[in-house]
């Protein structure tokens, strides 16, 4: 059965500083955007399986999930906001296997912790890659429960886009540059400041970011961007205009709260006309 839109990565349980606990992890915003871009849209995800359905619930009338039977689920531990969140790994659901089998016309690689392989079998028309998760140092007693460093098979053989935070830049260098050598376009973004496109074989372009009045939390913001970043390069759509069309969809993502806040096609393209 093909999909326009699939994400490979774990779906979290984040607990908040309240206590509460809602869905969370690159694969689950970023499908969610795809979705309400009228995307039909699949997670393919590891962890338990009663778990992970009921923190999608609100959402299954949007999304489809495919997910590989584990003890227990990722779970995160949140604090924070912005550049000075911080999260703690309660639980880790392990490794995802390449014997995951997809036809997609967009496959995004969006892992937490080193959990998604670098080649999947299949179909997939444009690979998307976010990889703070196969970079990202984990505090304490993280290392004990994933693999450390990512093996260089987790890397993605092939990737058409790549989008990450000027936070991630420099620990992913050597990513960064073997992707544009292959030819992939990477989107650097940095919050308020604008996100830089790094375009194949050299070249920049500064795409500015709008501001957001009465911005809500920043919960997914990037998830979103990478999503419609994705998309809008998959339809065509020249490297810096599709950096504003995500940049657009974090921006509406971020005048709200939570996953409800993510908003339609036609909500982003009426906030990129009023930016530009």
């Amino acid at each position: 059965m093909r999909f326009d839109y699939t994400t490979v990565g774990h779906v979290t349980a984040d607990v908040m500083s309240d206590g509460s606990r809602r869905p969370g992890g690159s694969a689950f915003y970023s499908a969610l955007q795809a979705a309400r871009m009228g995307q039909r849209t699949l997670i393919v995800t590891r962890g338990a399986p009663r778990e992970i359905e009921e923190l999608v619930e609100p959402y299954r009338d949007e999304l489809e999930l495919e997910i590989l039977p584990a003890a227990q689920t990722t779970t995160l531990q949140s604090s924070g906001s912005g550049a000075t969140r911080t999260q703690r790994v309660l639980a880790w659901a392990g490794a995802i296997g390449e014997e995951v089998d997809l036809d997609t016309s967009i496959l995004h690689l969006a892992p937490v912790a080193r959990e998604t392989p670098g080649h999947v079998q299949g179909r997939a028309d444009f690979v998307g890659l976010t990889p703070q998760g196969l970079v990202r140092a984990w505090a304490g007693e993280a290392g004990d429960i994933f693999p450390a460093p990512p093996d260089a098979h987790r890397i993605p053989e092939r990737c058409d886009a790549v989008a990450l935070s000027e936070h991630e830049r420099a620990s992913c260098a050597d990513l960064i540059s073997r992707a544009r050598e292959t030819g992939a376009i990477v989107a650097v973004t940095a919050g308020a400041s604008a996100t830089t496109v790094l375009l194949p074989g050299g070249g920049a372009q500064a795409v500015e970011v709008p501001a957001v009045e009465d911005p809500g939390d920043d919960v997914g913001a990037g998830d979103v961007f990478a999503a419609a970043f994705f998309l809008a390069l998959s339809e065509g759509r020249a490297p810096g205009r599709a950096a504003a069309f995500a940049n657009a969809a974090a921006g509406v993502r971020m005048s709200g709260a939570g996953p409800g806040a993510i908003g339609g096609r036609a909500a982003v393209e009426a906030r990129l006309l009023a930016g530009a």
